[in-house]
């Protein structure tokens, strides 16, 4: 079943942002990870979601991919410049189940 990374932050740092991002792409890419919104196309119909600056949805081929991913020797050197790069109090990283 297909796992979504839901990722929620405001930039601090948008040249360490885009750091992050082109060395990330192509660690997602290897455990099957592929983009499917892009940040800033977002919008809040109700809530109080305005913290969040970017919302990015990533698509994995299950649960254990995306797993596999986040916690594989190629992303955990990245973790620190991601956090760099934004505000840290706006950010959430949510790993759900397709249906």
């Amino acid at each position: 079943m297909t796992a979504y990374l839901i990722v929620q932050q405001t930039i601090r740092d948008a040249n360490k942002l885009e750091e992050y991002r082109s060395k990330v792409v192509p660690v997602l890419e290897k455990y099957g990870g592929r983009f499917i919104t892009k940040g800033g196309s977002h919008k809040f119909l109700t809530g109080q979601g305005a913290l969040a600056d970017r919302v990015e949805i990533v698509a994995f081929p299950d649960m254990a991919a995306l797993d596999a991913w986040y916690n594989s020797s190629e992303y955990r050197p990245l973790i620190p410049l991601r956090k760099s790069a934004v505000i840290r109090e706006t950010e959430s990283l949510i790993a759900v189940e397709g249906a």
